[in-house]
């Protein structure tokens, strides 16, 4: 007999948790800069798209199926007998549509980790791994009936089963990929890397947390009953009290250590919060969930610097933190605080060794078989676009989409030393393609065309350029002994009137009015000749869209501070 009440539960939860998916997408793209805010979307978009029939096909079986202590059995498409493991009164197609969503709820934990340089059909490929194999075999181990289920491993919804795997995978991810370009310095010390969007990051979160108390409240499969009534409120209080303390903890952390609270790692810290309780929030006490929320808002800032600063893994969201870290953290704490067999409730230490040892076990499958398949895709199809690409966005070069936000502007992702990677000198009269050549007659000037005397003439040369050009124009320029400059973002085409640009739900994007640079520099004691060379030289590939240089006189130049004119305003020496 079915029970209508559980089955609606269930497919409640279900729905909730695929609404994770769109909490995901703005939490990541918010996170991330805005020329890759098409890639962050396809991919968690496909995490899902591909998941779903991979774990139908493959992942239910080896997750549910009726097989050994360590794994499942192949049931593509779902044929089996599976009562045994059947919620009371929910039927099979509910509680695998219920599976599915954790499936990929795991999944997409990865892409944040990795975001702005991974191949897409890499990322296609090691999602495909993740939903087929890795995560249902150690989910058998934990909610299959496997060996870690019958030592009386306890992890109510997912905190390792889901997010630390998915926190694992991403951490070996990012580390086999390498930092973004610009993330450390020539010493080694991380530079910050903004994200384009807190308000996109604000959204995901709060999406997250809302569909959390499906993820957790749920996880009961059942509404029978009046103690599992009483533990689904449980449940709910003790999800929503975790990130409440989390995000009040690390916000005092940031406060203090960096004399401002920090928005974006406060933001996280809910996350964090939420991940931590995930394994315990049916077995701990309100006031246990309140500690599972200290430990996560103290450990998330410290596990951020410490793999950004000291390992040098580049992880742009904090997946691995919030994930892997508070993932176990949470699981291991539930061993300490549970009230039914925990440490600090008398239980002794047993059930705190089978928790030690399922985050162990599950951790080293997940590291060996998700090293494997990404090794194998760094050797075959690769891992990493080029730099040429991570410079352009993969929005542009994975996905021939201009930008995600037609019709707004932002600010220029200035990241150091990304544009560097470009040839920044590329030889006179380097090849270019027939189809993209213009034909142009080059004029030199003599060298003494301009005066260089210091204090006697003013000028300011104007340089129109591409936006991925502009690091390495402004470094050339410092080296030539430009000691300032103005660039500002505009839009303008020449007389081409802009170039296509790939295609939008399959029109041809004709981008008539081009994004550029417009850097300002008034020169008084260089050459402006050497000036004019140089930015050539940098800006220089023989294709439409290079660039112009515009030289103007100027009359006169007015210090506000301190009322100096000429050539006096332009120096900044106290």
């Amino acid at each position: 007999m079915y029970s209508s009440v559980n089955t609606i539960w269930v497919l409640l939860g279900a729905a909730l948790v695929f609404l994770m998916q769109a909490g995901f997408a703005m939490c990541e793209a918010g996170f991330t800069r805005a020329k890759n805010t098409g890639n962050i979307l396809m991919k968690n978009l496909m995490d899902f798209c591909i998941g779903t029939p991979v774990y139908w096909l493959l992942g239910f079986g080896l997750m549910f199926a009726s097989g050994g202590a360590l794994i499942g059995g192949l049931d593509p498409m779902v044929q089996g007998d599976y009562s045994a493991i059947l919620p009371e009164g929910v039927p099979l197609f509910a509680y695998l549509i219920f599976q599915t969503v954790f499936c990929a709820t795991s999944a997409t934990i990865v892409s944040g980790a990795m975001a702005e340089r991974t191949k897409f059909l890499s990322y296609c490929i090691y999602s495909f791994c993740i939903s087929a194999f890795i995560y249902p075999i150690s989910g058998h181990w934990i909610w299959g009936g496997g060996w870690l289920s019958d030592l009386g491993f306890h992890d109510f919804a997912g905190s390792t089963a889901v997010h630390m795997v998915g926190g694992i995978c991403a951490c070996i991810g990012a580390a086999i990929l390498g930092p973004r370009l610009g993330k450390y310095d020539k010493d080694g010390k991380p530079r910050a890397i903004l994200g384009h969007s807190l308000s996109l990051g604000a959204l995901g979160v709060f999406i997250l947390w809302f569909c959390w108390f499906g993820f957790n409240g749920a996880s009961t499969v059942s509404m029978t009953g009046d103690n599992t009534l009483v533990s689904a409120g449980l449940i709910f209080v003790n999800t929503n009290m975790s990130a409440a303390v989390a995000c009040c903890v690390t916000m005092l952390y940031t406060w203090l250590r960096y004399k401002k609270p920090d928005v974006g790692m406060t933001m996280n810290a809910a996350l964090a919060g939420l991940v931590a309780v995930t394994a315990g929030c049916d077995a701990v006490s309100i006031g246990g969930a309140a500690i599972i929320g200290i430990a996560a808002g103290l450990l998330l800032p410290i596990s951020v610097n410490f793999f950004d600063s000291v390992l040098k893994i580049d992880d742009p969201v904090g997946a691995i933190s919030v994930h892997g870290v508070c993932g176990a953290a949470g699981t291991l704490l539930t061993g300490l605080l549970a009230v039914d067999g925990g440490v600090f409730y008398g239980g002794g230490f047993h059930f705190f060794g089978v928790q030690c040892l399922g985050v162990a076990a599950t951790a080293v499958w997940t590291i060996v078989t998700i090293t494997i398949v990404f090794q194998v895709l760094k050797h075959t199809i690769g891992l990493r676009v080029s730099p040429e690409e991570e410079v352009k966005g993969l929005d542009i070069t994975e996905h021939g989409l201009p930008t995600a936000y037609g019709g707004f502007a932002f600010a220029y992702d200035d990241t150091p030393d990304g544009a560097a990677v470009l040839n920044p000198a590329a030889p006179d009269g380097a090849p270019v393609p027939v189809q993209e050549a213009v034909p142009v007659e080059v004029v030199t000037a003599p060298a003494d065309a301009v005066s260089a005397s210091p204090g006697v003439k003013m000028t300011k040369v104007d340089i129109l350029c591409k936006m991925e050009r502009f690091d390495a124009l402004k470094r050339a320029m410092f080296d030539i002994g430009i000691t300032g400059m103005t660039a500002i973002n505009v839009m303008g085409c020449g007389e081409q009137r802009g170039k296509t640009e790939g295609y939008f739900r399959g029109a041809r994007v004709e981008a008539t009015m081009l994004p550029s640079i417009q850097v300002s520099i008034v020169v008084c004691r260089l050459p402006v000749r050497l000036v004019v060379e140089t930015a050539k030289k940098v800006l220089y590939t023989g294709h439409i869209g290079d660039g112009k240089i515009f030289i103007y006189d100027v009359e006169n130049v007015i210090k506000v501070r301190t009322g100096e004119e000429g050539y006096g305003a332009l120096q900044d020496a106290e």
